[in-house]
C-alpha cells in the first residue's frame, strides 16, 4: 500500500479501520475516492473482519467533495459509484462523523449502514448554496431516512443541523459520549455484526400529501427568485415518493448536472473561492505579526458606532464608547442593551452571554478613557474636518502601537492620518449598515499603513465573523467609488422617463436585494448629498444625482423622515410610491431640456449594472483593488450583488467583454464626459482574449 495514500486501513480485533487523512478538511479528491474504494475491497475480503469503520483524521470528517474539480473533467471512481459500493457491503458499515460530515460528506455517512457522532459534530447538506444539489444519491436516501419534510428543510436551507438534533431526526444512530471517540466507535461497530447491514436504498419514503411540493415551492419563492437549484431539489425529492431508489438516483445525477453547468452554479462558487482568496493580500504573510485586540474604543455612538460596538462586544473584546454628549450615550448604551434582548429574543446570544458582553462595555465622554485600548474606531460624521479633529485627540491620548481606525465611507484616509504623528498605525475600517450584520469589512490601507496594523485588521474582521477586503485609498475605496457608476445611472433614468419603482423592480427582479431607490431612502439621502457637497471633483453635468439633490434639499431623507423618493405610512418600511416626486422629476427634465421617452428594462440594466463594470475596470487600472474577485466579494456582502450572478466582475466575464463595449459604444452623451469612455483594461482584455478572472492572483 503507498504511503502516499490520503486513505489507510488498519484492524482492531474484528473491526476493519478505514481512515481519510486529507487535510484540511478530508475533501473528496479523486484520490481520496480511489482509496477509500480499495479499502473497502480489503475490508470486504478479509475473512478476519466482520465489521467496518469509515473515519477521519484531522479536525473534520469529510467537509464535502473537492470543488476544485468541478471544473474538470470528472475522474473514477466517481462519488455516487463509491456510496453505492459502501451500501453494497456485506458487512455492517459505520460512519464514524466528528467535526462536520456535509455535502458528499454526509452522503458518504448515508451510504454507511449506521452512523455515530460525537456530541459536538454538524452534518448537512450545502450544495444549493453553489448552486447544486446533492448528487450522489442525498436526495434519495435522506426522505426516506427522515422523511420528506425534514430532509426538504436541510436541503433547501443548506444549513448544517448538531448531532443531538440529527440523532433526533433521525440521521444518525447515535451520539457518542466519553473522551475517546475511536475506540467508542469500534466498540459499536462490534455490537453491530450481529444487526447485518441496514441499508437506506431498502427503505420506503414514508408517504406525504403531493400538496407539501408546492406549499414548499411557494415558501421559498420569494427568497430564491429565479435560482434553479431549490426547485430542482424539491424535483428530485418528489420523485423519491414516485419511483424505485435506482431511477430517483439517475435523475438526481440528471438534475446536478444540469445545475452543475448553469451559469448560476459558475458564479455561486465563484463567489465561493473569492471570499477564501480576500485573505491573500500582497506583500502580508500568514505569519505576519499582529496586534493583540482585546480593548476597543468606538467614538460616536451613533448607529454606526452602537453596532460596530455591539459586534465588539460579541467578539470578546473590552468596549468603550465615547460621544461629547450625555444623551448620545445613553441612546448608543440603549441600542446596544436593545440588540442584546433582540439577539436573545431570536436565540442568537443567551442570557449570560448577554451579561457577559454588557459586564465588558462602559460609556464615557472623557478621550483620556481610550488611552489603553488596543484600537480605536472613529465613526463620527463623514466630514474631514471633524474627522482630522478625533484623529488629533486620538494622537495624543492613545498608547503607542495601537491601532487608529477611521470607519469612513468615502474621505481620503491618508489626510486623516496626517492629523497624527503616527500614520503608520492608521488605516479605514469601513464598516457596513447594519454595523452587527453586515458581514462586509472594508480594509483601507493608506500610504503610510504598517503591514502589522493590515494583518491584524484582517485577524479583527475574522474574530468579528466578518470578511475583510484589504482595499487601496481613493475616494469612496472600491464599493463606495462604483455606487457612483451605478447610482448616476439610475438618477438619470429617472430624468429620462423611467418612474422609481419601475427601475427598483427591475433590478430587484434581476437579482439585487433592493432597487437603487429604495436603497438610498434606507439609507438616508442626506448621507449622500453630504458627501457630495464636500467633494470638489464633480463633473460638470448638472443631471448628476439631480432628483436625489432635490428630495434632500427638500428634507426628504428617506425612510427616517418618513418621504424620500418614497412615501412611507407610519410605523411601515414599505415604499410607496409619491406622485408629487414623479411631478418633481418630470418638471426637473423639461428645464434641462431632457425628453422623456419609455424605457425597457434591458437599458435600465446594461446601464446600471455597466457602469459597475466600467468603474471597476478603472479600479482595477488603479491599483485600488488586488483582484477582480475581490470587488465582487465587496458587491456581494456589501451592495446586494446577487450572489449567484458571481459579482460584477464575473458577470462582466459570463457575458464578455465584446459584449460589453459593443453596448457601451452605444452609451455615450453629453460630450465632454467620460462616464463612458472604454477603460484600457477593458479593450485589453478583448484585445488579449483574456478575463477579469486571469488578472485574480495569489
Amino acid at each position: 500500500m503507498s504511503r502516499s495514500s490520503p486513505v489507510t486501513i488498519q484492524r482492531n480485533g474484528v473491526v476493519s479501520v478505514i481512515t481519510i487523512d486529507n487535510p484540511p478538511v478530508n475533501a473528496l479528491s479523486q484520490s481520496v475516492r480511489e482509496g477509500l474504494m480499495r479499502c473497502l475491497d480489503e475490508a470486504i475480503s478479509d475473512s478476519d473482519s466482520r465489521s467496518i469503520v469509515i473515519q477521519c483524521a484531522g479536525r473534520t470528517f469529510i467537509a464535502g467533495a473537492d470543488i476544485h474539480e468541478f471544473g474538470k473533467p470528472p475522474e473514477e471512481p466517481y462519488l455516487p459509484d463509491a456510496v453505492s459500493a459502501i451500501e453494497a457491503s456485506d458487512k455492517p458499515v459505520l460512519a464514524a462523523i466528528h467535526g462536520t460530515a456535509l455535502g458528499g460528506g454526509f452522503e458518504v455517512a448515508l451510504g454507511c449502514h449506521y452512523r455515530i457522532a460525537t456530541a459536538d459534530a454538524k452534518v448537512g447538506m450545502p450544495e444549493v448554496k453553489l448552486g447544486l444539489l446533492p448528487g450522489a444519491s442525498g436526495t434519495q436516501r435522506l426522505p426516506r431516512l427522515i422523511g420528506v419534510d425534514k430532509a426538504l428543510d436541510m436541503m433547501l436551507s443548506g444549513n448544517p443541523i448538531s448531532a443531538n438534533a440529527a440523532l433526533e431526526a433521525g440521521a444518525i444512530d447515535k451520539v457518542a459520549t466519553g473522551e475517546d471517540f475511536q475506540s467508542t466507535a469500534v466498540g459499536y461497530a462490534e455490537e453491530l455484526i450481529d444487526a447485518g447491514p441496514r441499508r437506506i436504498r431498502d427503505m420506503d419514503v414514508e408517504p406525504v400529501d403531493s400538496a407539501l411540493f408546492d406549499a414548499r415551492r411557494k415558501k421559498i419563492a420569494a427568497k430564491t427568485r429565479g435560482l434553479i437549484s431549490p426547485e430542482k431539489i424539491i424535483q428530485s425529492v418528489e420523485l423519491a415518493t414516485q419511483v424505485d431508489f435506482d431511477e430517483g438516483c439517475e435523475a438526481e445525477r440528471e438534475l446536478f448536472i444540469e445545475c452543475k453547468a448553469s451559469p448560476q452554479s459558475s458564479g455561486l462558487r465563484h463567489a465561493f473561492f473569492a471570499e477564501r482568496a480576500v485573505s491573500k493580500v500582497p506583500g502580508i504573510a500568514k505569519d505576519s505579526p499582529i496586534v493583540e485586540i482585546n480593548s476597543v474604543a468606538v467614538i460616536g455612538a451613533g448607529t454606526m458606532g452602537a453596532g460596530i460596538g455591539y459586534g465588539i462586544l460579541n467578539a470578546g473584546c473590552e468596549l468603550v464608547l465615547i460621544d461629547n454628549n450625555d444623551e448620545g450615550l445613553q441612546r448608543g448604551h440603549d441600542t446596544i442593551e436593545d440588540l442584546y434582548q433582540t439577539g436573545v429574543a431570536r436565540g442568537k446570544v443567551s442570557d449570560a452571554q448577554m451579561e457577559q458582553g454588557l459586564s465588558r462595555f462602559r460609556t464615557s465622554q472623557n478621550y483620556d478613557d481610550v488611552g489603553a485600548v488596543d484600537l480605536v474606531i472613529e465613526a463620527v460624521f463623514e466630514n474631514m474636518a471633524v474627522k482630522k479633529e478625533v484623529f488629533g485627540k486620538l494622537d495624543a491620548v492613545c498608547k503607542q502601537g495601537a491601532i487608529l481606525a477611521t470607519n469612513t465611507s468615502t474621505l481620503n484616509v491618508d489626510e486623516i492620518a496626517a492629523a497624527t504623528r503616527r500614520p503608520e498605525d492608521v488605516i479605514g475600517l469601513h464598516f457596513f449598515s447594519p454595523a452587527h450584520i453586515m458581514r462586509l469589512l472594508e480594509i483601507v490601507r493608506g500610504s503610510d499603513t504598517s503591514k502589522e496594523v493590515i494583518a491584524s485588521s484582517l485577524n479583527f474582521a475574522k474574530r468579528l465573523g466578518k470578511i475583510g477586503v484589504v482595499v487601496g485609498n481613493c475616494f469612496g475605496f472600491v464599493g463606495n467609488r462604483m455606487l457612483y457608476g451605478y447610482g448616476r445611472e439610475n438618477q438619470r433614468l429617472l430624468l429620462e422617463g423611467a418612474a422609481p419603482e419601475y427601475i427598483d423592480k427591475v433590478l430587484f427582479d434581476w437579482g439585487m436585494a433592493m432597487g437603487p431607490n429604495a436603497v438610498g431612502d434606507l439609507a438616508g439621502l442626506d448621507v449622500g448629498y453630504k458627501v457630495r457637497q464636500e467633494r470638489t471633483d464633480l463633473p460638470d453635468d448638472p443631471t448628476f444625482y439631480r432628483v436625489a439633490n432635490m428630495l434632500a434639499e427638500q428634507g426628504r431623507f428617506g425612510q427616517k423622515t418618513g418621504k424620500g423618493m418614497y412615501i412611507y405610512e407610519k410605523g411601515s418600511r414599505t415604499p410607496v410610491p409619491d406622485p408629487e416626486v414623479q411631478e418633481m422629476i418630470n418638471r426637473e427634465a423639461k428645464r434641462l431640456g431632457i425628453e422623456q421617452r419609455e424605457i425597457s428594462e434591458e437599458e435600465i440594466i446594461e446601464r446600471c449594472i455597466y457602469g459597475l463594470i466600467v468603474e471597476g475596470a478603472r479600479i482595477l487600472e488603479d491599483g485600488i483593488a488586488t483582484r477582480a474577485s475581490d470587488i465582487d466579494v465587496i458587491w456581494i456582502n456589501g451592495y446586494g450583488f446577487p450572489r449567484h450572478r458571481g459579482g460584477p466582475m464575473h458577470y462582466a466575464d459570463s457575458i464578455g467583454a465584446e459584449t460589453i463595449c459593443e453596448a457601451i459604444s452605444k452609451l455615450g452623451r453629453n460630450p465632454g464626459l467620460d462616464y463612458w469612455e472604454l477603460p484600457n483594461l477593458l479593450t485589453n482584455i478583448i484585445k488579449n482574449r483574456k478575463q477579469f478572472a486571469d488578472l485574480n492572483s495569489d
